[in-house]
């Protein structure tokens, strides 16, 4: 059994992007070597949104990895840069992520906001546009 991550991160204004782009590249290293990460897949969809979806052997390894070095240094910025920001967590058999189609039916079944200091009027009840599914890459 794997524990699954996901996110969805819509940044506001494209002022953002950048220091957005310098902590995700430092998270992505940070990831590849972290105890515990089995795989990983981006998708850069439309208006600024990133979703990540990660694997692990076990939710404490994702734990570690989110509450330590460039990802814990990027988590407090997000507040200020995101007005849209949510995660969802599973454990499943199959060692294979999912499609984004089914990450998306469980962002929106089984995903919580995040707090945001300028959440959009779609924040709250998670009901975003549907995702752009293609140009996505593997960690």
């Amino acid at each position: 059994m794997i524990f699954v991550s996901l996110t969805r991160l819509r940044i506001r204004s494209w002022l953002y992007l950048p220091p957005f782009a310098f902590h995700a590249i430092r998270a992505n290293r940070q990831i590849k070597q972290a105890p515990g990460f089995l795989s990983g897949k981006l998708l850069p969809d439309q208006n600024f949104t990133f979703w990540t979806m990660t694997s692990w052997t076990d939710q404490e390894s994702m734990r570690l990895y989110m509450t330590s070095g460039a990802h814990k240094a990027a988590m407090p910025h997000l507040m200020r840069w995101c007005d849209e920001a949510s995660v969802a967590h599973w454990q499943q058999d199959e060692t294979t992520l999912p499609s984004w189609q089914e990450a998306d039916l469980r962002m929106r079944e089984t995903g919580r906001v995040s707090k945001v200091n300028n959440p959009s009027p779609n924040h709250a009840s998670l009901t975003y546009k549907k995702p752009r599914t293609t140009g996505g890459g593997a960690i």
